[in-house]
């Protein structure tokens, strides 16, 4: 499935207050959503154990898929398409790589 596709199906199942002037509210629950997959994992790590069970990839899986369809609504909020934020990002991390920046810290190497 392409990026597009994705994001307009996802927007077809949206619903939350002032649709297309609330960013804040996407943004907020992509927080929450990717706080849910540490916690999954810090479970995990808790437990000690060094493999996930299937049943431990479906739930991170899942949770996963409620990362994407936040992040998915807040790149349509902010109009910016999810597939145009992909293409961003690779050019970035494309250029910190060529530059021998990948390691390190801050946005602006």
């Amino acid at each position: 499935m392409e990026f597009k596709e994705y994001q307009e199906l996802a927007r077809q199942t949206a619903i939350y207050p002032n649709q297309g002037q609330n960013f804040t509210y996407p943004a907020m629950a992509l927080a929450g959503e990717a706080g849910e997959v540490a916690g999954k994992v810090s479970k995990i790590l808790r437990a000690g154990e060094n493999e996930l069970s299937d049943e431990e990839r479906e739930k991170i899986a899942g949770e996963l898929g409620d990362v994407l369809w936040f992040l998915s609504q807040l790149s349509w909020e902010i109009k910016i398409p999810l597939e145009e934020i992909a293409t961003r990002n690779l050019a970035k991390l494309k250029s910190r790589q060529e530059r021998k920046l990948l390691e390190g810290d801050g946005d602006e190497r």
